[in-house]
């Protein structure tokens, strides 16, 4: 697909069939799942707009970046995170190869990994939850044993959830520490769906955009950032057309 710009960042915009061509040809891909939230912090990040630029594919994570570039005629896919990251278990099932969880709240990367070898029987998994990661990229004692750990096990597929911005810097330190990776991830709150904490939207919210008032209604406490990401995002690429970033 064609290489489309947002707040300066590269959108690529990718579904999982092409995604999944690419592994198939043996490529190693760190995947951005690029939403409102993500874009909005490189506009006042430069260093990190200059991280998620490194990445090999940025995806279309998010109804209002899907909103905003379908207003501007630019036609990609949408792949969320979770979504990404389900599609990502089931080739690795498929093909027998490894899969590391990295992160998330307390308890959940165990709980998840609980999820996985059940609907996956015999895929090999290995759930890390480390310590604490800076807003800068930099581990914690416990994150880097924790890394150690996971280099020992060298997953094929690897799926971290700091958050943002921390797993992205993380991974652009760190991801060539893992020799045999094809495919590293940062999923965000994808294991706390997996552990079972917060439920998703119906599929029929998903497929018409309204996962974020789902979200809503479950976690009020997240007005704030939903906000952003469908109110105020649309508004910043706007101007941002008028005088774009530098």
């Amino acid at each position: 697909m064609a290489d489309n710009r947002v707040l300066g960042v590269p959108i690529e915009g990718d579904g999982w069939e092409e995604i999944e061509r690419r592994l198939d040809q043996g490529m190693q891909l760190w995947i951005v799942t690029t939403n409102p939230e993500i874009l909005l912090r490189t506009k006042r990040d430069r260093e990190y707009r200059e991280a998620i630029s490194r990445a090999d594919l940025r995806t279309v994570d998010g109804v209002g970046l899907f909103f905003v570039l379908n207003v501007l005629r630019r036609k990609t896919a949408r792949l969320t995170g979770v979504d990404l990251a389900e599609h990502l278990l089931r080739y690795a099932w498929k093909h027998h190869l490894r899969v590391g969880l990295l992160g998330g709240e307390f308890g959940e990367v165990e709980e998840a990994a609980l999820h996985i070898r059940s609907a996956y029987p015999g895929l090999e998994v290995l759930a890390e939850q480390g310590g604490v990661v800076a807003e800068d990229g930099t581990e914690d004692g416990a994150t880097e044993a924790a890394r150690e750990r996971m280099m020992i096990f060298s997953p094929h597929i690897l799926l971290v959830a700091f958050g943002h911005p921390r797993q992205e810097r993380w991974i652009a330190s760190h991801r060539s520490d893992f020799a045999d990776v094809r495919a590293v991830v940062g999923v965000g709150g994808t294991f706390t769906f997996w552990a079972g904490r917060i439920k998703r939207a119906p599929a029929w919210m998903r497929s018409v955009g309204l996962e974020w008032l789902w979200r809503l209604l479950q976690e009020p406490r997240r007005w704030r950032r939903i906000w952003n990401a469908v109110i105020m995002f649309p508004m910043v690429v706007l101007i941002d057309r008028i005088r774009p970033i530098r």
